[in-house]
Formats: structure tokens, C-alpha cells, sequence
């Protein structure tokens, strides 16, 4: 089987044989090995360096050079808005604070859609309406290239965590987690 080992991104990309296109949604975008098959019908495997979250409009390249274009598929999410900006501030708090993805665009927030999550956006008065779209949520403070996994490169002084540091999962950092 074919592999794709390098990706050129969107605004890097120049002239190229496009042979095949693969539609991906958040999940599937960030990823380091896997097979994949192309809208047309091109079986490849995935096989980059680390892991790598792939944008739309990105282009996998091909052993032989040929490129596999990436597409961000639509998924359902929910479109968040508040009425004042003290109301959006509790919403970000809120969501954050359960620790799920989240887009921020200039319209609204973004999260994948939860009917939960819903109700209590509208308890707190904002509002909450389901979107399909593509998901581009932030990475988070130690994401870089692989979201959800983080290095530390310096010392956070005298602490009893107990763990490894150099680990492929969220975790708390702080007085709760010890």
C-alpha cells in the first residue's frame, strides 16, 4: 500500500498532482498513522512522523509525489452565543471548565453538539443552536502540532504529582490533582 509521509500546508501548497481527495472530521484530522481511503477510491496509508492535525485544504504527499488532498467534513456542532459580554465570559468559564473542545470564532463559539450542554448554555441565557459545519477547535495552552499532548521543557519548582510528565492524555495539573 501506498504511503502518505508528509503533509504541505494550505498556504504552502503549490502546483502539484491532486489524485484523489479524503474527507476528514476533527477526529480523524488529527492523526498519525492510519489507513484511509480517497473520495475517488485511493487506498493510502497515512504514515507521518508524529501525530499531526490536518487541516482543510492541506495536501498529503504521496510516496511517488502525487497529493491527497484534505477536506474538513461538516459535522453537527452547536453554534453558542451570549447577549453581553459578561454573559459570554460565565459560557466560556462553563465550558472550559468541562474541559470539551471548543472553537472560537468572531460569531460564536463552537462545540460538538450535546443536548446537555445545550440546556445549560440556555440556563445560563445564552443560546445554543445546532450548526453542521466543519470543527476547527482550539488546541489548548500545551497542544502545538499534537492537540492533547503536551512536553514539558522547563521545571514547574517543588511539586509531588507523582506521574510521568511525558504522556499521551489530558490530566489536571494542580492542588485537586494530588
Amino acid at each position: 500500500m501506498i504511503r502518505a509521509t508528509r503533509l504541505i500546508r494550505r498556504d504552502a501548497l503549490r502546483a502539484g498532482e491532486i489524485v484523489d481527495r479524503v474527507v476528514l472530521d476533527h477526529g480523524d484530522r488529527h492523526r498519525r498513522r492510519m489507513a484511509m481511503r480517497g473520495i475517488g477510491g485511493l487506498d493510502f496509508l497515512l504514515d507521518l512522523p508524529e501525530p499531526t492535525v490536518l487541516d482543510d485544504g492541506d495536501a498529503l504527499v504521496l510516496q511517488d509525489g502525487r497529493l491527497v488532498w484534505v477536506e474538513a467534513a461538516h459535522e453537527r456542532l452547536l453554534a453558542i452565543r451570549a447577549p453581553d459580554d459578561r454573559a459570554l465570559k460565565r459560557l466560556i468559564w462553563h465550558i472550559g471548565n468541562r474541559h470539551i473542545p471548543a472553537e472560537i470564532a468572531e460569531d460564536a463559539i463552537y462545540i460538538g453538539f450535546d443536548h446537555v450542554l445545550a440546556e445549560m448554555v440556555r440556563g445560563l441565557g445564552g443560546s445554543a443552536e445546532p450548526v453542521d459545519r466543519p470543527f476547527r477547535p482550539e488546541g489548548g495552552a500545551y497542544a502545538g502540532e499534537a492537540a492533547g499532548h503536551h512536553h514539558h521543557g522547563h521545571d514547574h519548582g517543588p511539586h509531588d504529582y507523582d506521574h510521568d510528565h511525558d504522556h499521551p492524555h489530558p490530566h489536571p495539573h494542580g492542588a485537586a490533582s494530588r
